[in-house]
């Protein structure tokens, strides 16, 4: 059982300012940072400004040759550091998440064991940054291909993983040699600024990593994407804030990543376990509230099953916990404000309106608390099927085959992920070839691991965190001939 820590001396040890070229400073102003369970003020930071995020703009810029140059293996060994630090204070950090956040502590302490693991990983691909040589086909010269690092980078994170997001960015950064500018969603920024600081202590140069907190996230990303010092934007968020930024994007022709948007579907097959799908299904949406790009948004169940299925998870969901994220039992924080509590109850009237039947749940509790909810016969047209829910709603729809089945899953711009589950390896490898999304999981209802490339198609972005590839996203080719 880990120990029990006080919630004061956790807030207390977060740094509250802004975080440039090594030195924590003030700004003209604050902002609250609010507990989502009662509104209750946790912290008041620092709000910067656009001329804040250029003064951390200049500080990544001046600090980047010397990381650049830095020995890959030193830059793992920071990164190493910050790891092992992370292990050790663990408890605390999922404490500040749950926190700021609202979810479970035990969900918090799933936050830190995921988020840790890019530091770990990246640690070890900093020394595997590799390149080629080879003889010019018609002879006569060498050719060297070389990645090196891209420069400064502007890092925007959400506020439903405010650890993991921020290491899932920063960690191939640093790795490939990059400096960086993070700014945090202002609903949970305490986290970023207490991880921050860790990285300092695990041996950090000055400038390398620099925090701007805002309320104002226009006016930074104003401020910074015009600036010719930087060289990449790292954006996870919605798709209407993505495409604005992209739109910024262009007159530097800046290199981008874009992890936005999903509408995941979770399709069930007649030949499928179904406890198995019920234990999935129950990961894949209730997670984090239902607050994640990755949560399932359409439960897709081949007729001869969507009863027994849909029973099976009514049960399951009507039986999870509500209460404060810091309790121990509770297994449904609340949501991360009112307005997404009060979203949840009107995409429910309106499926209902059309003719779904709420199986459990469906109504707003206090503040920003809504039940787990269930709803089958959900028909095509229903706002819970076509958008985002962000929620613990899950809408059950049925398919007579698999053709049907794809022909659903596919019926969206999004495509960051899909799950299915099935005993018939064969369609599996079909699944896979024929689902639009990034990301496929078959009898899996998590797929996110920081050993695999996370992320989109279609209106859900483009690039890759994790694997192998997250690191190319932070490296560009250099290509040099030498002649004999």
């Amino acid at each position: 059982m880990p120990r029990t820590l006080d919630t004061a001396d956790v807030l207390d040890a977060v740094p509250r300012g802004l975080l440039i070229g090594g030195a924590w400073r003030a700004a003209a102003s604050t902002f609250d940072v609010r507990d989502p369970f009662d509104g209750a003020v946790l912290a008041a930071v620092a709000d910067g400004t656009g001329a804040d995020a250029l003064d951390a703009l200049e500080a990544a810029h001046e600090a980047f040759p010397a990381w650049r140059d830095t020995a890959p293996r030193e830059r793992g060994e920071v990164l190493r550091r910050a790891f092992e630090l992370l292990q050790e204070r663990a408890e605390q950090a999922a404490l500040l998440i749950s926190l700021e956040m609202g979810k479970s502590l035990e969900e918090a302490r799933g936050e830190v064991r995921y988020g840790g693991e890019f530091l770990r990983w990246f640690a070890e691909e900093a020394v595997r940054i590799g390149g080629r040589t080879s003889r010019l086909p018609e002879g006569g010269g060498t050719v060297l291909v070389e990645r090196r690092a891209v420069g400064p980078c502007y890092l925007v994170t959400p506020w439903n993983f405010p650890l993991a997001m921020a290491t899932r960015k920063i960690a191939p950064a640093l790795a490939a040699g990059c400096t960086v500018v993070l700014k945090p969603a202002d609903a949970t920024p305490l986290t970023s600024l207490w991880f921050a600081e860790l990285l300092r202590e695990a041996g950090l140069p000055d400038g390398v990593v620099n925090v701007v907190t805002t309320s104002r996230a226009d006016a930074v990303s104003d401020a910074l994407l015009p600036d010719p010092r930087l060289a990449k934007l790292s954006f996870t968020g919605s798709t209407p804030v993505g495409r604005r930024l992209l739109a910024q994007s262009a007159e530097q022709l800046l290199r981008t990543s874009m992890e936005l948007g999903g509408n995941a579907p979770f399709l069930v097959f007649e030949d499928a376990d179904l406890e198995a799908a019920v234990e999935g299904a129950m990961a894949a949406k209730f997670r984090n509230i239902g607050q994640a790009c990755t949560a399932a948004n359409r439960f897709l169940v081949h007729e001869s099953v969507a009863e027994a299925f849909t029973a099976r998870l009514a049960e399951r969901a009507g039986a999870l916990r509500l209460g404060r994220g810091t309790d121990e039992g509770t297994d449904l924080g609340p949501l991360i404000r009112e307005s997404a509590a009060e979203r949840c109850a009107e995409l429910v009237a309106d499926a209902v309106d059309r003719g779904a039947t709420v199986r459990t749940g469906g109504a707003r509790g206090e503040g920003s608390f809504f039940e787990p909810t269930v709803l089958s016969g959900v028909v095509a047209g229903s706002r819970v099927l076509e958008e985002e829910v962000f929620g613990p709603i899950a809408p059950v729809q049925t398919f007579a085959d698999e053709d049907e089945a794809v022909a659903l899953a596919n019926g969206t711009p999004f495509g960051l992920v899909a799950y299915a589950y099935t005993s018939d390896v064969a369609r599996a490898h079909r699944l896979l070839r024929r689902i639009r999304s990034g990301m496929l999981g078959v009898n899996a209802g998590v797929v996110s691991n920081a050993a695999a490339p996370f992320g989109g198609v279609g209106h859900s972005g483009f690039g890759r965190e994790g694997g192998e590839e997250g690191i190319e996203e932070y490296l560009e080719v250099v290509y040099g001939l030498i002649a004999d």
